[in-house]
């Protein structure tokens, strides 16, 4: 995710008003799909090398039959209805990490996460043992049934009932028995599903272990602009070229709001319009999102609503609340669906306006564009088989650096350390740009591939081909299918337009007070070369 400083390790702050009616060194969670009718995708082409617009509506609104696998007895997960309360189950693989648990706690110590490990494999354990009393429960309780419905005489059905129902450890019946045991098992699967779902995903071998200052440079390119004159922020810029007003938002909507004029109106049009020409010639698929999603979609990408310093507002009364990057209604796009394998890449581009509480900023870093509540940014997502998604991740973080040359900007890519990560993220590029206002580097972008972590969480299998293609086709039946995988996640910032702004217009200032426009964004401003200063009397 974009500006992932935005939006780490959330909790859902209250935001009054009208509410809206609700109508493998990667992760192993598993999480049982909802059986919904969803797509599937069968003949969505692999890449589309023109704008894909008459393919978009078959993506997302073609009929197609979707399968859905049952849960087993490891993975327990039911829905839930109330607000409130989460209204989804991950099916989390707990074998897998109790087999590995030396490799997650180490894990959990690199990313200086608050996961309790050992908590965890305590209460699967009790889990196990209380699941293995319910299941022998059940087996004397179906062998009654089954012997009520054979012949017996009535004196000798009577002294079954009697020495089966009687039987019980405690005195009590079995059916008393076995209902005590499945109200302990409900509750022991709850608390250790609130537990389980705080570990993080595994972490990619190459990635730097420590805080941010420990984030390995990838790249540079170019260097900072000397400038024989004295450098104004883009704040003062701003104000001498009448594009901003953060006074009156400051009145209409409270402090980090901020009102865009005159040219600027075309600057971000054109940043988002550019952005979007350049992403789609890629075979991106272009996408607006909703902007509004509900608090079970924010948690199955991994932010969870915990914490004193959230980021997410949330709409009081609903189980919504306001998307703070388009990452979030994208990776719900096919959530609980099995795609073919052939249809492997989806690649998204989507346009959003993203909200977030920015609380615990401080300094100056947080003046002017640079740490908003409100901003437009365009994301791009991919969906990718397991084996693709360090290729997929090299090919994200190369359409950014790009972009950003393109337009001339000097800038850096951090390859970030372990606890600068985030809960999803097996490895994260973050691009600072060079902003002469603030004197330093500002992030501009990240590229995060959350492997299976997010697709897992989100119900996303594809089915692979190759069995299916090897089995004798006479034999008919489910027994010709490949098994389903999950597919992998990636996502990324192609344009965040505050701090795009910021540095075009810092970076591209002229000492008569004018802004330089980059090249490629004159053809989406009608031509405009310069942005030139207003002068106001009184």
């Amino acid at each position: 995710m974009g500006l992932h400083s935005y939006f780490g390790g959330a909790t859902i702050q209250t935001l009054k008003m009208a509410a809206v009616p609700a109508s493998a060194s990667y992760s192993r969670f598993v999480f049982s799909p909802i059986s919904r009718n969803l797509v599937a995708l069968d003949s969505f082409p692999r890449h589309s090398p023109s704008p894909p617009f008459p393919l978009l509506a078959r993506a997302l609104s073609m009929a197609a039959a979707v399968q859905t696998t049952p849960p087993s007895s490891e993975d327990i997960g039911t829905a839930t209805g109330s607000v409130g309360k989460p209204q989804w189950k991950a099916a989390i693989d707990f074998k897998w990490i109790r087999d590995n648990r030396e490799a997650v706690a180490e894990n959990i110590r690199k990313r200086k996460s608050k996961a309790s490990l050992e908590l965890v494999l305590e209460l699967y354990e009790k889990m196990l043992a209380v699941q293995k009393e319910v299941e022998r429960l059940r087996g004397e309780r179906n062998a009654v049934a089954n012997m009520m419905k054979g012949k017996l005489e009535p004196s000798e059905r009577q002294k079954f009932i009697e020495k089966v129902l009687n039987h019980s450890a405690s005195g009590k019946n079995l059916k008393e028995a076995l209902a005590s045991f499945e109200e302990d098992l409900v509750k022991l699967s709850d608390e250790l599903q609130q537990e389980a779902q705080s570990i993080p995903n595994m972490t990619h071998p190459d990635v730097p272990i420590g805080g941010e200052d420990s984030s390995a440079v990838r790249k540079k390119v170019g260097s900072p602009r000397e400038f024989s004159f004295s450098v104004k922020d883009h704040l003062q810029l701003g104000k001498e070229l009448d594009l901003f007003d953060f006074d009156a938002a400051a009145e209409v909507s409270g402090s980090k709001f901020y009102y865009l004029k005159n040219e600027a109106v075309l600057l971000e049009m054109a940043l988002v319009n550019w952005t979007l020409s350049q992403v789609m010639q890629k075979g991106f698929t272009p996408l607006i999102t909703p902007e509004i999603v509900r608090s079970s979609i924010v948690e199955k990408c991994g932010f969870q609503p915990r914490g004193d310093n959230t980021q997410v507002y949330s709409i009081e009364g609903s189980d919504q609340c306001l998307i703070g990057t388009a990452e979030i209604p994208v990776g719900g796009v096919h959530m609980d669906s099995i795609l073919a394998e052939t249809v492997l890449p989806l690649k998204y581009a989507a346009f959003s306006h993203c909200f977030r509480t920015e609380a615990g900023a401080a300094g100056l870093a947080t003046r002017g564009l640079y740490r908003v509540h409100q901003f437009s940014k365009v994301e791009m997502f991919v969906l990718c088989r397991p084996d693709e998604s360090d290729t997929y991740h090299e090919e994200l973080i190369t359409i950014e650096e790009d972009l950003f040359s393109s337009l001339g900007l000097h800038y850096k890519t951090l390859d970030m350390a372990s606890e600068d990560l985030g809960a999803p993220a097996y490895r994260k590029f973050d691009v600072e740009a060079w902003m002469p206002g603030l004197g330093r580097y500002g992030e501009i972008s990240s590229a995060s591939n959350c492997t299976d972590y997010q697709s897992r969480r989100l119900g996303i299998r594809y089915r692979p081909a190759e069995l299916a293609a090897s089995t004798n086709p006479k034999k008919g039946g489910k027994g010709n299918l490949a098994p389903t995988k999950f597919v992998h996640t990636l996502n990324a910032t192609a344009c965040a337009v505050p701090r795009m702004m910021i540095c075009l217009l810092e970076n591209n200032q002229q000492e008569d007070g004018s802004v330089i426009i980059p090249e490629p964004l004159r053809p989406f401003m009608g031509g405009m070369e310069v942005l030139l200063a207003k002068h106001h009397t009184g």
